[in-house]
């Protein structure tokens, strides 16, 4: 898919995911849970996003494509848990934009006294959201990211106006009487949907520009801002409006505004609620079409639901998750943001679990530009809290959820298992378990493609030299004099020498100098008569093989040239230079299963490329 989105798309879209109904709408019904402490609930729920979002950002940067966290939970954890994990994603994101779609028409059904329905509105918003994503993802977020810039110098302008009004007699008492620490850890999991836009960015990750910078940066900016922003609009709005106001109320914060600023402040916010209630619908079509895409691609779902336009946008896709978002405006209101917060949750659950996956299974390929800190204790914390406030959430979201996994686990069992043989990381790592062979290669290959794309590399002659290069395992137990029978007989093919005639260059280079550059590294070369000859030989020893200098080398790179291939034979060796240096290369080399995966470690290394 086309890359169009920078650092502020990026921002915006995922900015604008969250703003929305969970601070609109959901603030009225937090209160009424447990007060004042609501701001903690927040302030908590932000926290949590924010402890989950970091195995997203790893696992993005590592695999920036469409569909998120389902293309993430598909590789790592098999494609039964992908398919119910990008449905329940799929659904609940829709949910989501349902619930904005649902503030939207309540403010237009509040502006008309009650005479234009709910439904009425909703569904010419709908349409024209499924008609914007359907012309191309930078239309769409080229209008997002002049929404959120003026949500965002509206709500400023709310706080600032407000906090001269605060009275502080408002936040007492500060835990409602029927509350307590269990009540705000209860209602941090139920306005955790505020924060559900956030993981579901991940979906557009595909059409990010430089995702190494652009998605942490984006990703990380945007859920510290909307949390300090949630925490100073609600500090302002308990500090103004009446506790009796409050509870309850569908549009705490234009309620507010009224009491400060009159009707124009009413007037005002009720702007900024419509807008935020557009920028979340708008985000959150452009994010849920992307899980059908995904599971159209791997044939999870039929093919005709992965269709993608000229312009880059997939028709099918979207149309589905407009019919869906129409259906979910049919809810009960409290249950839907409940079912939504649930499985937003679950996702988080299930993108740390993977995190875990990936590393342990020392994939070649797995190679995320970020990743997360104080592994693997916070993706372990974050799993132990974010299944905490599942629990807490009560039975009837718990039930509409495994309805829907029931239902993911059909779509898989009678479609999806006949058309899908799907390498995934869970298989690598119960082959270390168990000692079995159970993967194939094709997700180290899957993970090459994406990396070479993610990174826009253009190979080089020596990449070029790498990708016709032999790669050996040596036996175990080998000495430097088998090292030097096994490299005179692989080269004795591709040279016009014998193989002792390979075996003397080697012995009179040797004498020379040591080959050996790093406790690691040797890097054996020779020149031979001839022209436009060159040749690399890669060899891995699994056990090291002892030099006089009492140095175990692993990782032994030959280099072949003739005389006027000595500039290239200079590249090669800056080059192996650069790439024995990065301190993840030891320990790729030493877990590369085949001769293969040494290759990848090279053509994919960060390097300068020299054209």
């Amino acid at each position: 898919m086309k890359k169009g989105l920078g650092f502020w798309d990026v921002f915006c879209i995922a900015a604008g995911a969250m703003i929305s109904s969970g601070i609109f709408v959901l603030p009225g019904l937090a209160f009424s849970l447990v007060g004042p402490a609501m701001i903690v609930s927040y302030l908590m729920a932000g926290i949590l996003a924010l402890i989950g979002v970091f195995s997203v950002i790893e696992l993005a940067t590592a695999m920036p494509k469409a569909g998120g966290d389902y293309y993430f939970l598909t590789r790592s954890l098999g494609p039964l848990v992908g398919t119910v994990s990008g449905l329940l994603s799929w659904f609940a994101l829709s949910l989501k934009t349902a619930f904005a779609i649902f503030g939207l028409a309540e403010v237009v059904f509040l502006l008309s006294n009650g005479q234009v329905p709910l439904f009425v509105t909703a569904a010419p918003v709908t349409f024209f959201f499924v008609f914007l994503n359907i012309k191309g993802t930078e239309a769409a977020a080229q209008f997002e990211v002049v929404l959120v810039f003026a949500l965002l110098l509206l709500m400023g302008g709310y706080f600032v106006l407000g906090v001269p009004n605060i009275q502080i007699s408002h936040f007492r008492p500060f835990i409602a009487e029927n509350g307590g620490f269990r009540a705000i850890i209860s209602t941090a999991g139920f306005v955790f949907v505020s924060f559900g836009g956030l993981l579901k960015t991940a979906t557009i990750a595909e059409e990010v520009r430089n995702p190494r910078r652009n998605i942490p940066a984006g990703f990380i900016a945007a859920t510290v801002v909307i949390t300090v922003l949630y925490a100073l609009l609600l500090t302002v709005t308990v500090g103004v409006l009446p506790a009796n106001e409050l509870e309850g109320s569908f549009s705490p914060i234009a309620d507010t505004a009224r009491i400060f600023a009159g009707p124009m402040g009413y007037i005002a916010i009720t702007l900024a609620a419509v807008l935020a209630f557009i920028t979340t619908a708008n985000a959150g079509i452009m994010s849920a079409s992307r899980y059908p895409l995904a599971l159209g691609r791997d044939n999870l779902l039929p093919p005709v639901v992965a269709k993608v336009t000229s312009q880059g946008s997939p028709v099918v896709a979207i149309v589905l998750t407009g019919v869906l978002i129409l259906a979910s405006l049919l809810l009960d209101i409290e249950k839907l943001v409940k079912v939504a917060s649930a499985v937003v949750i679950s996702s988080y659950i299930l993108s740390a679990a993977a995190v875990l996956v990936m590393r342990k299974s020392k994939l070649t390929n797995y190679r995320p530009t970020f990743r997360v800190p104080f592994y693997p204790w916070l993706p372990l914390f974050g799993i132990i809290c974010f299944s905490f406030l599942i629990f807490d959430m009560g039975m009837a979201a718990v039930e509409i959820s495994l309805g829907l996994v029931i239902l993911g686990v059909l779509i898989y069992f009678f479609y999806g298992r006949k058309r899908s043989n799907m390498d995934y990381a869970l298989l690598h790592l119960a082959e270390g378990i168990l000692n079995r062979n159970l993967s194939t290669d094709s997700l180290e290959k899957e993970l090459y493609e994406i990396i070479h794309d993610r990174d826009e590399m253009v190979h080089d002659a020596f990449d070029e030299i790498l990708k016709t290069a032999a790669a050996l395992d040596l036996d175990p137990g080998s000495t430097p004099e088998s090292l030097l029978d096994t490299i005179a007989q692989s080269l004795e093919r591709e040279l016009p020498l014998s193989k002792e005639e390979i075996r003397n260059k080697f012995k009179e280079r040797a004498v020379q100098g040591s080959c050996v550059v790093t406790p690691f590294v040797a890097i054996p070369h020779i020149i031979v008569e001839g022209t436009g000859l060159f040749k690399i030989l890669l060899v891995r020893s699994r056990e090291g093989i002892l030099f006089e200098t009492d140095t175990s080398v692993k990782a032994f790179f030959v280099i072949v040239g003739s005389r006027d291939m000595r500039n290239l034979h200079l590249k090669a060796l800056a080059a192996i230079a650069h790439i024995v240096q990065h301190p993840e290369f030891e320990n790729r080399w030493a877990t590369a299963k085949n001769e293969d995966q040494l290759k990848d470690i090279l053509l994919l290394s960060e390097r300068v490329r020299m054209q």
